[in-house]
């Protein structure tokens, strides 16, 4: 019972953590919108592998280190803010699709390869410093230390399943019938929001 009641409270914490807005919805907003959902879907499961890392160094209490050391902290940070700037530049230069462009010649020219989604959600959950810190309070504030290690370790995995799966139904919501229409004809005004948003997040990211 004392596991179960944990549990629970990881589980809202964490519901409402991977459902704010931040750079791991952005980032599957953009690329649900420029490549489509299979690419969409390869990029929210790199999110969730990222989770295993966090949990990783959880688990042997690196993330204390990370976060008392400001250095460190400090590195990660721009580091982040820095790839967040690079995603955010290729957003902003969205432009309309061309009609008179054969379809095949547009897949060519706009798509990025699985592994190349898988490593863009990867990054860009496993650079941010704030789920170092969501990691750190996690494991120290709500998880007891007397847990023992193989329940924490299943907490992590769940943590890592969740986060997967919440994104990819994100990919799959944003590649219905309807939503795919709507993007279609103003996706890039959408992926040019969620540039401006990148640039947000990368700026509070090195502003604290």
């Amino acid at each position: 019972m004392q596991y179960l009641n944990e549990f629970l409270t990881i589980a809202l914490v964490h519901l409402v953590a991977v459902a704010s807005p931040g750079p791991d919805f952005a980032i599957v907003v953009r690329n649900s919108v420029a490549y489509g959902r299979r690419i969409a879907i390869f990029t929210s499961v790199g999110i969730g592998a990222a989770i295993l890392l966090h949990v990783a160094y959880s688990l042997v209490g690196l993330s204390v280190v990370i976060a008392t050391t400001p250095w460190l902290f400090t590195t990660f940070s721009y580091l982040a803010a820095a790839y967040l700037l690079y995603l955010a530049f290729g957003a902003l230069r969205s432009s309309p699709s061309t009609d008179a462009m054969p379809d095949e010649q547009k897949v060519a020219n706009a798509m990025i390869s699985p592994k190349k989604a898988l490593w863009m959600g990867f990054l860009t959950n496993g650079l941010n410093p704030k789920a170092t810190l969501f990691f750190l309070s996690l494991f120290t504030a709500i998880i007891s230390i007397d847990t023992p290690f193989s329940v924490r370790l299943g907490y992590g995995i769940y943590l890592a399943i969740a986060t997967g799966l919440w994104f990819c139904f994100l990919s799959y919501m944003l590649s219905t019938s309807k939503v795919a229409e709507f993007i279609g004809k103003k996706g890039y005004w959408l992926d040019r929001a969620m540039g401006v948003l990148l640039v947000g997040l990368a700026v509070k990211l090195v502003a604290g």
